[in-house]
């Protein structure tokens, strides 16, 4: 009975957590998304983030300004802009509008003459 009691407060102390929604905000955001990553990395430019090399890690300051397609966004910095691929659950709960500054933390992923940055953790910069 004591375990049954337990396992019910604990359920109801952590629902709340798993139902906070949030995400990008602006141009091409339909849904909400949820939130996740920890580690800093040296700070680049959009502009040396593309020189380097694959699988590289990288934290990048700037805006999103736009939402491409699911899980994709256009990022700006004064030196450019990059594809950057941020999965549902790496928000966090954070609402994030293409006039706030964000901190991007992940790796830089070549493919041929495609590049974009798979996000693992995204900051909003206050």
């Amino acid at each position: 009975m004591k375990k049954l009691l337990l396992l019910s407060l604990l359920t109801s102390l952590t629902l709340p957590v798993f139902a906070q929604q949030a995400g990008f905000t602006g141009p091409g955001s339909e849904t909400s998304q949820q939130g996740g990553f920890n580690g800093p990395h040296k700070t680049f430019t959009v502009a040396q983030s593309k020189n380097l090399q694959d699988d590289a890690k990288v934290m990048l300051e700037g805006q999103i300004t736009k939402k491409i397609s699911h899980e994709h966004y256009e990022f700006k910095d004064s030196t450019g802009t990059v594809v950057v691929e941020i999965d549902d659950h790496k928000w966090m709960g954070q609402s994030v509008s293409p006039n706030d500054t964000v901190r991007l933390e992940g790796e830089v992923d070549k493919d041929g003459n495609k590049i974009d940055i798979d996000v693992k953790k995204v900051t909003l910069v206050k």
